[in-house]
């Protein structure tokens, strides 16, 4: 009795289990059948330096790049305006009870030259009952010609010729501005790019082993079909899919948005800005022409001049700027003293009618007994001086410890991409073998799905290190200032 109670159970436990594994196979069926959707098909590829010759034709930031130079030279057009010559005429007339008391006119040319001299013209005619006397000129008017001269303040340097040569240091600072603004938009442009690639890399690497293990999948639930295989096979295989799937899908969201990103820099001549298509891919062989689009083919340490870095340039016109305003800030430490004389004759056509004997002339003197504003603004322009000094001595160490510790990023960065190949390469050595031995019932699917595992990992660490190297590429672009070709 008790024996026949014992097979009751066992028969109705087996049929249990049976029915679970029914179930459960049905249920595995059913999660294998939600599929992702692939990547859409690569129809054109946009290569780094059509993509550069974007950016450097159309981007708003290369346009505003072009404003900043053209800006310099409106300010040398401005200070070339403390030098044009100027027509000053004056008019007065008084009639009162029909009597004229007064009808005054005079008018005069004057030109500024480079030092503290001006070159003056006038014409004067006075008429009326009640002139004063100095006012009293011939009945045709009376005309004149002479000079004024600064000979204390404003003779070496004055604000004109201190305007005119700061104007025209800042329209050569405005090219190096100009060069270092188009260097920060190529560079981040080119972070957009790569960030882009390896983005496209990780997704079509992940891709292909959502197909490797799907094939598994349907291979290994064959096998339990006809009962060569045990159906947690079946299950351990579906986990992998399904992992991989999730990737996928991540993998993906990550690509559309580094595309989104990448957009930012595509524009059109119309300011009209692009959205990249999702057919277009980037050039996978990108290693080849990145030097020639970045301009930095031929660059070594041993080569690098950095006298010639547009931020050095502009911080040392910066200086020549303030040394100018401080010469002019000196001079302002003399006293005023400003001649003038002036030819008077009836007959401006006879050369000879300009007599020493017949002129007008006068001296104006100024000084500050104390000094304390013109004192203090050349202590100020001297601390100017002192503080970009000091600022071009800091660019300049820290530019040469950048470009030193690029280039022994690249250096090493070229031994990892060497090595993470070779480890790529091995470990598909080890999934083939696991594969293999899995065939013949050696292994088991955890084993060839943890061979894959490292596979993929090794595959996405070595699209990291070749981002990572493209990247220190661009900043070896912007640390040795590359003046881009537009």
């Amino acid at each position: 009795m008790m024996k026949l109670f014992l097979y009751t159970a066992l028969f109705l436990l087996g049929s249990a289990f049976a029915n679970l594994s029914a179930a459960s196979a049905q249920n595995i069926a059913r999660q294998a059948g939600a599929q992702t959707t692939p990547l859409p098909k690569a129809e054109k590829i946009l290569g780094f330096e059509e993509y550069l010759g974007y950016v450097k034709q159309f981007h708003p930031l290369v346009k505003q790049a072009g404003l900043v130079l053209t800006e310099g030279q409106a300010e040398v057009l401005r200070a070339r305006g403390g030098f044009d010559p100027k027509l000053v005429a004056d008019y007065e007339r008084k009639d009162f009870k029909d009597l004229e008391y007064y009808d005054l006119f005079d008018a005069k040319l004057k030109i500024p030259t480079w030092y503290g001299v001006e070159l003056k013209a006038g014409f004067e005619r006075n008429e009326g009952v009640f002139l004063n006397d100095q006012n009293f000129v011939p009945d045709d008017g009376l005309f004149a010609a002479g000079i004024s001269v600064d000979i204390g303040q404003g003779f070496w340097i004055n604000e004109r010729m201190a305007t005119l040569r700061k104007a025209k240091f800042f329209r050569q600072q405005t090219q190096a501005d100009r060069d270092l603004l188009l260097n920060q938009v190529i560079y981040d442009a080119s972070l957009a790019y790569f960030n882009w690639l390896q983005a496209y890399q990780d997704a079509i690497t992940i891709e292909q082993f959502v197909a490797n293990a799907t094939l598994r999948y349907e291979g290994i639930q064959k096998n339990v079909e006809v009962g060569e295989s045990a159906q947690i096979d079946a299950t351990e295989a579906l986990i992998s899919l399904q992992d991989r799937q999730l990737s996928f899908e991540q993998a993906k969201v990550t690509l559309f948005n580094a595309g989104m990103r990448l957009s930012n820099f595509l524009w059109l001549t119309d300011d009209t800005p692009l959205e990249l298509e999702e057919n277009v891919i980037p050039n996978l062989n990108i290693v080849s022409e990145i030097d020639i689009s970045l301009q930095i083919a031929g660059q070594s340490l041993e080569t690098f001049t950095i006298a010639n870095h547009p931020k050095l340039q502009s911080l040392n016109l910066k200086l020549e700027a303030l040394q100018v305003d401080r010469s002019l800030k000196a001079n302002k430490l003399l006293p005023k003293l400003k001649l003038e004389y002036n030819f008077l004759t009836e007959t401006p056509d006879i050369g000879n009618s300009f007599l020493a004997n017949q002129y007008k002339g006068g001296v104006n003197f100024s000084f500050p007994l104390f000094l304390r504003k013109e004192r203090g603004d050349l202590k100020l322009s001297k601390l100017k001086i002192q503080n970009t000094e000091l600022d071009l001595i800091t660019t300049e160490l820290m530019i040469q410890n950048d470009v030193k510790a690029i280039y022994q990023e690249l250096e090493s960065y070229t031994k990892q991409n060497t090595l993470i190949a070779d480890i790529v390469t091995n470990y598909q050595v080890l999934l083939s073998g696991e594969e293999r031995k899995f065939e013949v019932g050696e292994s088991s699917i955890f084993l060839v799905n943890s061979r894959e595992r490292s596979l993929i990992d090794s595959y996405l660490k070595q699209n990291k290190l070749q981002n990572s190297f493209l990247k220190t590429k661009a900043k070896l672009f912007k640390s040795i200032g590359v003046r881009p070709e537009l």
